[in-house]
């Protein structure tokens, strides 16, 4: 019975970190103007179910250090009723931060439900040096160097696109409306257009690049560049949670592992699917104002650094690294939006006590009840 209401609790987790997760990847495409919402939905849902089955065969060091292997004894890793805790107290953690519209981190989320549950478990054997170097140590760089490699990228292409002559110009909004002229009994008027024009506030009007790059016109060029970058952060993302979540299944024997990644990558199309736009809301319009050029940057450098911690087994959060890019480059084009930050920012310190709160006092009441 514990094994199959582990296996929905991975499940609710899994649904829970695409509904928080899922967007995110593309959040820059929507705050940017160069693609719809849905559009843009459909294109995370597929790069991020594409990452996740590729999880599979390049990130056994996330699946291992994720099953929490190293930071509690072996005997309580082996337990349903741990790893189902751990399940449940990240999955309501995150659920309730999208409910709210917060984008959270699900690493986060589930190095708390270790921790609190461990905690409970083992008590003082709790192994927090691994908890420092492997899990806390890349959570805290991540963001930080993603604002600083985010602000100093965007300067240097800046400057780049400059000095090959390519413009920014603000668009003209025409509204077309149709008048009649004339009107007379005997009279066959037609009616003509009539150009309407309105003046909109700078965050209504899209900037648009003019001139040429290596003989193409630069602006089909970068939002061509900018839905490539999006799709790799989307890809990256599903690359590196789905193993975080793989690793609770490592105790449920149910199916064979490329099933599980099968299954878990569904979950998380799903949720991201129904349940995405609050935090979509978020990451796209709240956080910094970007154009298609700065939209492109932070997507090429998010997933240029989470691919990297992928590859090393190094369990950063897409979500710190992403919202660090976003807000670099918000710090130099002067649209960032601190107060929204310091919001997100008591966010991502409540993750780990309410996580660890919500798991101690799962496995404590599991235990209770004698499984």
């Amino acid at each position: 019975m514990l094994l199959i209401l582990l296996f929905l609790a991975v499940l609710l987790l899994t649904y829970s970190n695409g509904a928080n997760d899922n967007f995110k990847g593309v959040a820059t495409l929507w705050g940017s103007g160069t693609l719809a919402y849905r559009p843009a939905l459909v294109l995370a849902t597929v790069a991020t179910f594409a990452g996740s089955v590729c999880s599979y065969f390049f990130a056994e060091e996330l699946i291992k250090n994720f099953s929490g292997k190293g930071l509690v004894p072996d005997e309580i890793i082996g337990s349903v009723a741990f790893v189902l805790a751990v399940a449940l107290g990240a999955a309501l953690t995150v659920l309730l931060a999208t409910r709210y519209g917060f984008p959270v981190s699900t690493t986060h989320g589930l190095v708390g439900a270790l921790v609190g549950a461990g905690l409970v478990a083992v008590g003082p054997a709790v192994n927090f040096a691994k908890l420092g170097s492997t899990f806390f140590l890349p959570l805290v760089a991540g963001p930080v160097l993603a604002v600083g490699l985010g602000s100093l990228v965007y300067v240097l292409f800046r400057q780049g696109r400059r000095a090959a002559g390519i413009t920014e110009e603000s668009c003209v909004c025409v509204g077309e409306t149709w008048v009649p002229v004339a009107s007379a009994p005997t009279a066959a008027f037609t009616a003509l257009p009539t150009l309407q024009g309105t003046v909109a506030s700078t965050a209504e009007c899209q900037n648009l690049y003019q001139g040429k790059f290596l003989g193409l016109d630069f602006q089909p060029l970068i939002n061509g560049l900018h839905y490539a970058s999006a799709a790799a952060m989307s890809f990256a993302r599903g690359l590196n949670d789905t193993p975080k979540l793989l690793g609770l299944l490592l105790v449920c024997k149910f199916f064979a592992m490329p099933v599980n990644v099968l299954i878990l990558a569904v979950a998380m199309a799903i949720g991201g699917w129904l349940n995405a736009r609050k935090v979509a809301d978020t990451m796209s319009k709240k956080i910094s104002r970007l154009n298609h050029g700065q939209g492109f940057t932070a997507n090429l450098v998010t997933s240029a650094l989470v691919i990297f911690a992928s590859k090393l087994g190094l369990p950063v959060s897409t979500t710190h690294v992403s919202v660090g890019s976003i807000y670099g480059i918000g710090l130099v084009n002067g649209t960032a939006n601190s107060r929204e930050i310091a919001k997100i920012g008591l966010s991502w310190l409540l993750t780990l006590p309410v996580a660890a709160f919500l798991s101690a006092g799962l496995y404590a009441a599991i235990r209770a009840f004698g499984f």
